[in-house]
């Protein structure tokens, strides 16, 4: 029996400085629990679906036993940062008060450099997995989205996961539509045992632990204005989306193990 998951929350009470990498002004920031955390902001770039991306790649990579910081809700106060002297930063913060999400800061980390660190075959098959079902466009060369801590590999940012939401149109052609982009993958060509992972993957993600992943989604990050939709409409929409992706993954698979062929 699979345990519901369950996310902490936590009160931001430090901004310490701001992360620029992407588009989405990341920070390092502290919580009321003396912990410091990357911190994901709702008002950034894609806004909450980048957020819904980052929770639901995180907690699917979980499940299946692959290492993930611990990703916690995190509220930012209406008059928090507003000593922030940056005011692209002081914007960000304002627009983002209320439920945020943020990783744990795995100090003394360094990102994953595939010409100096080489992983097994089966981690590697995993995270190709991971990220075909989840359409995961950023783990590539030039940005491999990985960590090496303590002589493990962790992974981190999946808020590009799940482009389909961003147009919300034509949702169930995406989900059984081939993931193109794998041919990108950092460890693709070590991936060489994507037909057994998969399997294995499978038997973990029943219907129920996806919806459990799913549920975990909250209602503030679901009042979208460019659908009529309500959040619990939108919650089948993500559920739905993933039952059917996990039902065609043989395909998927097919595709990442060709696209590795062509590597070789």
């Amino acid at each position: 029996m699979n345990p519901v998951p369950n996310l902490r929350t936590v009160a931001v009470t430090r901004y310490m400085m701001p992360l620029r990498e992407g588009g989405s002004l990341p920070a390092l920031a502290e919580a009321n629990d003396d912990f410091k955390y990357v911190l994901k902001f709702k008002g950034a770039g894609h806004g909450v679906k980048a957020l819904i991306a980052e929770l639901l790649g995180g907690e699917i990579a979980r499940v299946l036993k692959l290492r993930v910081p611990e990703l916690v809700f995190a509220m930012i106060d209406e008059a928090f940062g507003q000593t922030e002297g940056d005011e692209e930063i002081q914007d960000l913060l304002k627009a983002s008060k209320g439920l945020n999400l943020a990783l744990h800061f795995l100090s003394g980390a360094l990102t994953y450099d595939p010409v100096v660190s080489t992983i097994d075959s089966n981690l590697a098959s995993q995270i190709v997995c991971l990220d075909t079902f989840i359409t995961n466009v950023d783990r590539t060369v030039k940005n491999t989205n990985m960590l090496m801590w303590h002589k493990d590999l962790w992974l981190i940012d999946h808020g590009a996961a799940f482009y389909f939401h961003h147009t919300w149109t034509n949702w169930e052609n995406h989900a059984r539509s081939p993931f193109a982009l794998i041919k990108d993958h950092v460890l693709l060509s070590q991936a060489t045992e994507l037909k057994s992972v998969n399997e294995e993957f499978k038997k973990i993600l029943t219907d129920e632990v996806l919806k459990n992943i799913v549920e975990l989604i909250p209602v503030e990050w679901l009042q979208w204005k460019d659908t009529d939709e309500t959040p619990e409409q939108i919650k089948a929409t993500y559920l739905k989306f993933l039952m059917i992706r996990k039902d065609s993954s043989d395909l998927f698979i097919k595709e990442a193990d060709d696209a590795r062929k062509t590597l070789i």
